[in-house]
Order: structure tokens, then C-alpha cells, then sequence
């Protein structure tokens, strides 16, 4: 049920954006049944949720790396997976009417953002697997990107935005070390066996400080806190939902996740309680002096994390059961504090409580449901918050270490931290809705005020009013808790018990005591109204992220100035310097395996030999572009001719096409430049770049050999010759393997060829006037094929047949009869023998990618001989066509065997009578073939459109703009 509850999301985020763009925002009302259901579906595990035998899911996924879609709806997940999925989906609601006329952002990408948002923390409460929950973790992350960047014209919106992504992507990345590292230890990357039978030792408490990284960086604990409040730039629902009940939640829910198996650890006990009892009191003091009231419940969200951190992370059952409270309450009150302000700022234009006035008197309903939350969020009576704040400070008011230790310093800082949280929560209260002396003189009051939609007041009320409620009814909601409450047991701790009244405790005196401290505090403040600035420090961790980010940005331009100085020689040099020191170095220090050596098997490979190495350094002598082309050229077909000599037809056939299409991209090239290299190297560079290139040669050669010696598997290829007529039914076993055995590899470079493509031709066809040119040539083309009676010759030449098809648009001066007439011979057999190579390559020397360069040859002919004109009449068609298409057939033929049950690619073999001709042995995979051949193909008429009709538009259009001055 959860992989379709997952699968429900999923498909509501993709048709948001069309939904959004053609009904509007009403959409949001259909988006919000996802979490709805997931929440309805919920409510009917609550008992089988602390049961022996939770609900589990289990989905083969990633068998190799023992990776599963493993769902587990335990205790802990069953309360995260309600406070995600109820709230989720009344801030869907919300946004229905909250963003009616917003026109700052892309409402779509919001809407689908948000709804995946829900999805991808449904699957991170419920995920069983460490792999699987990192999955959804990085996804909450980069959907976070989004939603908190929405305002994408904004620079401190897209400021606050990568802000957000780096902090938490660094803590994920070191997530993912401690995950690896957690699960080598334990031998399972299962959360419920990992938790169930943890390990220790050094490598275990590596894993967990790890862990924790991306804990309380996704929960915004010091010194990481800066970037929550800085993403108060997003809407007001967004911040609701991701910052009160679900994104810097995921935090929380590690740590309970984990504290069950890991929080007796000492690194465990220092990270979780310093870090938090800092956090709270850190939080709590900023909010304490804000007057734009998003600002105050934001630093009040990072003040109440490393609150829910502390006691959920403390290491006992009573801590735990406050912590688990404290995290229902605060999801309800905080989502319904932030939506009332977005009420407030939606109505009368202002967050600034200097500013309002008469919201109490406007909106008396928001004010009622504002203020349950308020004083939930204070810990007053008979709220949800009262409950969870009397159980927390009863778990750590008698620490077993003394007050001394870890545990009593995190107990002052849960007293002090409860008293700077209801000064601020009395703070709130009086800014929004208090209308006495205000708006002082000299301030403006509200630029506007219009009343506010039923469903903007509704919703904040409705989650107020729910922390009411289960405070009433607190003591079943300890029930529910108890199983995982009961796991928690490292630290001896006070018996702990949910209730409005335990009769008159410490911890009832405590929390008395707390509320009058707490309103002095505010009364102190109240007389103050203007916002006291925070004294700066030189450990402010906000100016310390800004350093770090200018002192990396210097580092890289520095790196890059050093390393990148234009000069392509400098280039290549260190990147050929680095492939010798490093593989050098491997074989210098380690011992390795060097195999017997058969230099050679007959004198023509030595000839061979001898000639490509000749060539290869006339080469390097050569001072002319052409020369060195044509004698790099030499080395390539010198190589083919070795591969015929090793009994390699087919590689020595593609490797003879590869280097002419080579020489022809390299020929066109150079006619755009000088005919000598432009630099004059000294006779001690020469040298230089002689031993460099050498000692490159030397290395690349003994890695092959070291490689080839220090096998210690069976080889691949063994057994290949049979399994390719067995299973692949051709002999050729190269082209078996890149149509059949390993098609999924083939697949992903015809992407990278398209690709590829894609931006020679954008790099050439950068003007307008270019690319309009290039299509005018194939529309005529097109329509000198539709009308084959439209001579297009002129009547001086009516008598006389063309030997190519666009002679009347040929400068006579550039025109070759005998290439001309050549061409009109050979080609047709040229293209015949590419189709005759397509089809007969899966048991001859050939194959689609040798089938599409010899077609593309052709093509080539035809360009030298007529140049752009006569190549758009020899194919009147757009290269991204001929791409798309052979793309598109390689793809179906992976998917067809899927339709009839059979794998990916799976390939079937038939023999097919046919008259006069006998059996006709046929394999489905030349359909893949036959997309091979037409992206190669496609790719070659690309080449020939750029680097040749591109570059010839280009010449012609700047020598007229030369004769034209």
C-alpha cells in the first residue's frame, strides 16, 4: 500500500503543472486527497503500528547492491506519517486560496513540487532500508530547493534557496559516509536489524557523528541554524509545512529513529544533548527580539528542534515520551501559527507587529484558533503543549549524572529555553493581536486590508483547535507511543506518564515558574517594541557560511587561473602529467604481475608497427595543419591493418571507417584555419613535450600489460563464440555484444551521440540566419523530389543531363567534372554495400555502426562534389530527424519483448521461409541494429551540415561583408 500511496503522489505531482496552468488553483483540492489518503490509510494501522509484526512492504529493487523498496510502518513512522500527511494536506487546502492571484511565481512548479514533497517524506518516515531512506532524503532536499526558491526573481529568495541545498547537501553527503559506514559494520543496511542488534566499536561511533551531521543539519541545529531562517523568503504555507511538520522533521525522525540502538554512545551523548540545549536556547533568545512575526516563529522552530533533538536523542523512555508529544504538538501548533500569519500578511499586507492593527476585531476566529496554538507552543493549560512541556521537564529534572553532568546542563537548558519560548509566545500574541497604542506615531499603519477567504481562516483553526484535543485526551495518545518509548532505555530516568494533572509536582512548580519568568521576560520586552539587533560575535555562524563560501569561490578562481590559463598545450600537459604520475606511481610501489610477452607474431606486424610509429613522428615534426592530419591519419589505418593482422576483421573495419570519417571532420575544419600551427615552440619545448608524451606512451603500455597479467577472474569473453551464436544468434561476436550482450551500454552512447550532435550544430548554426538557410536548402530539396518534372537547370542546359542534382547552384569555378561524375557512379554502390553491411553484420565483419559511416561516406561524396546543395538533394531531411528516429527504434525494441513478457532487449531468433530464397535466418535485435544505423547516419549528415554547408555559409557571409566595405 505505501509503494501505491507513493505511486499516488508521484502521478499527482506530474499532471500538477498542466492542471494548475489550464483550472487554476482549485487544483490544489485535488491534490490534497494524496496525503488525505495516505493519512486515512494510516489511521487503520494505529494498532497493528506497535504490534510484533508491523505493516511491512518488500520490492525487489537493486539486487546487486542488496538494495530493496523495504517499507516498515512501526510506531515512530506511523506518528511521522500522520503529521505529514494531515498537515500536508490541509497546506494543500490552504494554498488553494492562499495563492488565487499570486503572479510572483510558477504556481504549477509549486504545486507539483509540494505534493512530492509529501510523497518523498512519506517514503522517508517509512523506509526500512539506510540506502533507500538517503533516496528520499536527498529528494526532500532538492524539492526543498525549489519551494523555498519560488520566488525566482528574487535575488534573496534564490539566495536563501542555495543556501538551504548546500548546508543540507554537505550534511547528506556526510550522512551517506556514516550510512556506508553503519551498514559495513553491521553487515545490513535494514534500519529495524541495525537498531534491533547495533554494534560498537570505533567504526560504529565514526558512522553514528556522521549521521548526526545530516540530522542536525536538516534540522537546523547550531551551528548550521542559519539557513531556516533565511528561507522565511518562501510563502507562508511552504514555510508551514516544510519547516514545522516535515522537512527539519526528517532530522528528528534519525535521531529517534537511531536513539533506541545508538544513544548510550558517548559521541552520541555529546553531539545530540550540547548541540541541542545550544540550539534551544539560541533560538529561542533571537525570536525573543524579532518583530516580523514569520521571523519569530522561525527562530522559535529552531529554538523548539534542538528541543525535540535533545529529548528524543536523551537516551530515556520518559525523555522519549515527552519528545514524541512535544513532536505532535509542535508540528500542530507551529504549521497553524505560520498560516495564521500568512492570513494576517495575505489580509492586510504586513508581518511587522509594529505595523498591526484590528486583526483581533476583523478576524476574532483567527484569533481564537492563533491563540490555542500560541499558548500550546508556551505550555499553558489544558493544551497538547502543556502535556508534552510538564513530561519533558519531569524526564530531565533529576539527572542520574548530577547537575554537573551532560544531562544537567541540558536540564537548565530546557527551563531556560521553556521560559525564553513563552516570552516569545506572549510576544506573538500581543504583536498580532493586540491593538492597544498602536501603530505608534510616526509608523504607517497596514497599507490595505481585505478580508480573508473562510479556508485561510479554517485551517489554522482547525490544527489549533487539534492540539486542544489531544491534549484532552493525552493519555490515549501514551498508549499509541508506549512501543516505542519502551525501546529507549540507556539512561536511567523518572517514570513518565501523559496527563493534565499529576498533583502538585517539582515538575508542575517548574513549569509555574516557567510561565511567570516567561511573561516578565515578555514584559520586559513589550515596553520595547522596536528590535534590539543581536551583538555580532566572531564565531556568528551566518558570516561564517558567507566567508567559507567567498574563501571557496577564491580558492577555485585561484585553482582555475593557475590550471586553466588558456594555453592548450599547458592543458594537455597536466592532464597527460597526471596519467603518468598516477598509474606510475601504483606500479612502483606495489608489487605487480608482468605476464611473458610475444612482441610479435610475423614480420608484417613489425612493418606495420614501424610505419605507424614512423608516422607518428613525422607528425610531431610536422609544421604544416595538413601534413599532420594526413600523417595522424597513417597511424589510424596503420592500427586497422594490425587488427586485420591479429584476425580482428570487423574491429579493423570500423577502425578504417572511424579514421576516414576523422580525416574528412578535420579536412573541413582546416579550411577555417592558417595553414601552419601558429606557434613556433622553442627547441626546449619540443623536448619537453617529446619526453612527456614518451613517458605517457611508456605508462598507458605497461598499465595494459600490468592489466592484462593481474587477472585473477575468469576472463569475460570466455565461452563467448557459442553463448553469441546460442543466445545471440550471429557470429560476429562484436556486433552480438553491442546489440545484444551489452545493448543497455550501446543505448546509452547513441544518447551521448545525439547529444554530442546536437552541440556541434549549435556551436556552427549559432545564427538565425544560418539555421534559416539550412532549412530553406531541405524544403527545396523536398520540393524538387514532390515535382520531378521542375527542371531546375536553366534552358541553355535543357538538352544536357546533370551528372548531380544541384549543378545550377554551383560556382563554376569550384565545380570537378571527374568528381562529379565519379560521384554519380559510386554512389548508389555505396549505399547499397552500407545496407548490405547492416544486414549481414550480425554474422560478417559489419553492423549498423559500420553500415551508417560508409552510408555517411557516401554522403560525404555527394558534399564534394555539389557542396550543401547537392548533400540537401542527396537526403532531404534534418539530422535531428534521422537522430530521433533511430533513437526512438532502438528504444521500441527494447520495450516490445516487454510487452509480451520478456526482458529488456531480450532477443528472439526465427528462420523465415521466403520463395526462391530458402530459410531466412532472422534476428529481432537488427531492429536494434537498424537504429544504430540511423543515428550514425543521422550524426555523419550532421557533421556535413555543420563543419561543411555551416562553415561554407559562414565564409560566404563574411566575404561579403568584406566586399560590402
Amino acid at each position: 500500500m505505501i509503494v501505491a500511496l507513493l505511486l499516488l503522489h508521484l502521478g499527482a505531482a506530474l499532471v500538477a503543472p498542466s492542471l494548475v496552468r489550464r483550472l487554476g488553483t482549485g487544483v490544489f483540492w485535488g491534490l490534497a486527497l494524496a496525503p488525505a489518503a495516505t493519512a486515512a490509510w494510516a489511521a487503520t494501522q494505529v494498532g497493528a503500528a506497535g504490534g510484533a509484526e508491523p505493516h511491512t512492504e518488500r520490492v525487489r529493487w537493486v539486487s546487486d547492491l542488496g538494495m530493496d523498496l523495504t517499507f516498515r510502518v512501526d510506531t515512530l513512522a506511523w506518528v511521522l506519517t500522520m503529521v505529514v500527511s494531515v498537515v500536508g494536506a490541509l497546506v494543500l487546502v490552504y494554498c488553494a486560496h492562499y495563492l488565487r492571484d499570486d503572479t510572483r511565481g510558477n504556481v504549477g512548479l509549486l504545486a507539483a513540487s509540494l505534493t512530492a514533497f509529501a510523497g518523498a517524506m512519506l517514503g522517508l518516515v517509512t523506509a526500512d532500508d539506510l540506502l533507500l531512506l538517503y533516496v528520499f532524503w536527498e529528494l526532500t532536499t532538492i524539492l526543498s530547493y525549489l519551494l523555498i526558491g519560488y520566488l525566482s526573481r528574487s535575488p534573496a529568495s534564490t539566495r536563501a534557496a542555495k543556501q538551504a541545498l548546500i548546508v543540507t547537501t554537505a550534511g547528506g553527503l556526510a550522512m551517506l559516509v556514516g550510512i556506508v559506514v553503519l551498514g559495513t559494520a553491521g553487515g545490513t543496511y535494514r534500519i529495524s536489524e541495525l537498531v534491533a542488534f547495533p554494534t560498537a566499536g570505533t567504526a560504529t561511533s565514526v558512522g553514528v557523528v556522521l549521521l548526526l551531521v545530516g540530522a542536525i543539519t536538516k534540522s537546523a541545529l547550531v551551528p548550521f541554524h542559519f539557513w531556516l531562517p533565511g528561507a522565511m523568503v518562501a510563502p507562508t504555507p511552504i514555510s508551514a509545512y516544510l519547516h514545522a511538520a516535515a522537512m527539519v522533521k526528517a532530522g528528528v525522525y534519525l535521531v529517534a529513529r537511531f536513539a533506541p540502538a545508538y544513544a548510550a554512545l558517548p559521541a552520541w551523548q555529546v553531539t545530540v544533548l550540547v548541540l541541542g540545549g545550544a540550539t534551544m536556547l539560541l533560538g529561542a533568545f533571537r525570536a525573543t527580539r524579532q518583530n516580523d512575526l514569520k521571523l519569530l516563529l522561525a527562530y522559535g522552530t529552531v529554538s523548539q528542534l534542538g528541543f525535540l533533538i535533545l529529548l528524543l536523542g536523551y537516551g530515556s523512555a520518559g525523555a522519549t515520551l515527552a519528545g514524541l508529544t512535544m513532536l505532535v504538538a509542535h508540528a500542530l501548533f507551529k504549521s497553524s501559527l505560520f498560516l495564521a500569519v500568512g492570513t494576517i500578511d495575505h489580509a492586510t499586507g504586513t508581518r511587522d507587529i509594529r505595523r498591526l492593527t484590528g486583526v483581533r476585531a476583523r478576524m476574532p476566529w483567527l484569533t481564537a484558533g492563533a491563540t490555542l496554538s500560541a499558548l500550546s507552543m508556551a505550555g499553558l493549560p489544558v493544551l497538547l503543549g502543556f502535556v508534552g512541556k510538564e513530561a519533558a521537564v519531569t524526564a530531565v529534572l533529576d539527572p542520574a549524572d548530577g547537575w554537573w553532568s551532560l544531562q544537567g546542563g541540558a536540564a537548565v537548558a530546557v527551563v531556560l529555553g521553556s521560559v525564553m519560548t513563552a516570552a516569545y509566545s506572549f510576544r506573538f500574541l500581543w504583536g498580532a493581536f493586540t491593538d492597544s497604542s498602536r501603530p505608534p506615531v510616526g509608523r504607517p499603519a497596514p497599507p490595505h486590508w481585505h478580508r480573508p477567504t473562510w479556508v485561510l481562516v479554517a485551517v489554522p483553526v482547525v490544527l489549533g483547535v487539534a492540539g486542544l484535543a489531544l491534549g484532552l485526551t493525552s493519555t490515549a495518545l501514551e498508549e499509541v507511543l508506549a512501543p516505542h518509548t519502551a525501546l529507549v532505555t540507556h539512561v536511567a530516568g523518572p517514570e513518565v506518564h501523559l496527563g493534565l494533572w499529576h498533583g502538585l509536582t517539582p515538575a508542575l512548580g517548574v513549569s509555574v515558574l516557567v510561565w511567570v519568568l516567561g511573561a516578565l521576560w515578555w514584559g520586559m520586552q513589550s515596553r520595547r517594541p522596536v528590535e534590539v539587533p543581536v551583538p555580532l560575535s566572531p564565531f556568528d555562524a551566518g558570516r561564517g557560511y558567507h566567508h567559507l563560501m567567498r574563501g571557496v569561490d577564491r580558492v577555485a578562481l585561484e585553482v582555475t587561473g593557475f590550471l586553466q590559463r588558456g594555453s592548450l598545450p599547458v592543458l594537455l600537459g597536466t592532464i597527460v602529467a597526471v596519467i603518468i604520475v598516477v598509474p606510475s606511481a601504483t606500479m612502483v610501489t606495489r608489487e605487480v604481475s608482468w605476464p611473458a610477452l610475444r612482441l610479435t607474431d610475423s614480420a608484417a606486424q613489425v612493418a606495420t608497427a614501424a610505419l605507424v610509429v614512423s608516422a607518428a613522428f613525422l607528425a610531431t615534426r610536422a609544421r604544416r595543419r595538413l601534413r599532420a592530419v594526413f600523417l595522424v591519419g597513417v597511424t589510424g589505418y596503420g592500427t586497422a591493418y594490425l587488427y586485420l593482422l591479429h584476425g580482428a576483421p570487423d574491429l579493423a573495419l570500423t577502425q578504417l571507417l572511424v579514421e576516414t570519417v576523422t580525416l574528412v571532420v578535420l579536412v573541413l575544419v582546416l579550411r577555417r584555419l592558417s595553414g601552419r600551427f601558429p606557434d613556433d615552440p622553442t627547441r626546449a619545448n619540443r623536448r619537453v613535450r617529446a619526453v612527456i608524451g614518451a613517458a605517457a606512451a611508456a605508462v598507458v603500455g605497461a598499465a595494459a600489460v600490468v592489466a592484462s597479467g593481474s587477472r585473477v577472474q575468469e576472463p569475460a569473453g570466455a565461452g563467448l563464440a557459442d553463448r553469441a551464436v546460442d543466445y545471440g544468434g550471429g557470429k560476429n561476436i562484436v556486433n552480438v555484444i553491442l546489440v545484444d550482450v551489452r545493448a543497455w551500454d550501446t543505448m546509452g552512447e547513441l544518447s551521448v551521440i545525439l547529444a554530442a550532435a546536437t552541440g556541434v550544430a549549435s556551436l556552427i548554426f549559432l545564427r538565425d540566419e544560418n539555421l534559416r538557410r539550412a532549412a530553406e536548402g531541405i524544403l527545396r530539396a523536398r520540393d524538387q523530389w514532390a515535382r520531378p518534372g521542375v527542371d531546375p537547370v536553366d534552358d541553355a542546359q535543357d538538352a544536357v543531363t546533370p551528372w548531380i542534382a544541384r549543378v545550377d547552384l554551383l560556382d563554376p569555378d569550384r565545380r570537378s567534372t571527374i568528381l562529379e561524375i565519379v560521384t554519380h557512379l559510386v554512389f548508389h554502390t555505396i549505399v547499397l554495400w552500407s545496407i548490405y553491411l547492416l544486414l549481414s553484420g550480425h554474422n560478417q565483419p559489419g553492423g549498423g555502426f559500420a553500415a551508417g559511416i560508409v552510408a555517411g561516406l557516401a554522403l560525404c561524396l555527394r558534399y564534394l562534389a555539389g557542396y550543401g546543395a547537392e548533400l540537401s538533394a542527396a537526403l532531404p531531411v534534418r539530422p535531428a530527424s534521422l537522430l530521433g528516429t533511430g533513437l526512438f527504434i532502438a528504444g521500441g525494441s527494447a520495450v516490445l519483448p516487454m510487452l509480451f513478457g520478456s526482458p529488456a532487449l531480450r532477443t528472439w531468433i526465427t528462420d523465415v521461409p521466403v520463395p526462391l530464397l530458402g530459410e531466412v535466418h532472422v534476428v529481432t535485435s537488427l531492429l536494434f541494429d537498424v537504429g544504430v544505423y540511423l543515428v550514425v547516419l543521422g550524426l555523419m549528415l550532421d557533421i556535413l551540415r555543420s563543419f561543411g554547408s555551416g562553415i561554407d555559409e559562414i565564409a560566404a557571409d563574411e566575404k561579403e561583408r568584406v566586399a560590402g566595405r
